[in-house]
């Protein structure tokens, strides 16, 4: 509960461009996915999002609020490439397809961005991202 805690906390006390850009991402995979519950890739995009949600917390109760958190979006790969597969069925000009499309390309962005703060953490740069957190 702690760790839970901690994730929620430092996302809360991330700079504004950070708390904007999460909450575009949240948007996509939790609220978006909601209004397409009946179609299966909604319910895979609710199911990694809340694995990734939970592996984060996990990794915050190990490592603290660090670079590292990043690495909880790896189920989003396997996502985006079963979603690549089927494109084809989701036509591009209907608000689910929309959808499909402006996700992977949001997802896509941020795994290139978790990519680098992943590194980033492997070559050193372990620092809490936010001051002031509770000990894990």
């Amino acid at each position: 509960m702690k760790s839970f805690v901690k994730f929620n906390l430092g996302v809360m006390r991330s700079p504004l461009h950070v708390r904007l850009w999460l909450m575009l991402l949240v948007t996509a995979n939790l609220a978006a996915p909601l209004f397409f519950f009946h179609r299966t890739e909604a319910r895979v995009v609710l199911a990694a999002f809340a694995a990734s949600a939970a592996l984060m917390t996990v990794l915050t109760g190990l490592t603290g609020f660090t670079r590292l958190l990043s690495a909880g979006h790896i189920l989003w790969i396997p996502m985006i490439g079963w979603l690549w597969g089927r494109l084809d069925q989701m036509p591009a000009d209907d608000v689910f397809g929309i959808w499909i499309r402006v996700l992977m390309m949001l997802n896509g962005i941020s795994l290139v961005l978790d990519t680098v703060e992943v590194v980033r953490y492997i070559k050193g740069d372990r620092a809490e991202l936010v001051e002031g957190l509770p000990a894990s």
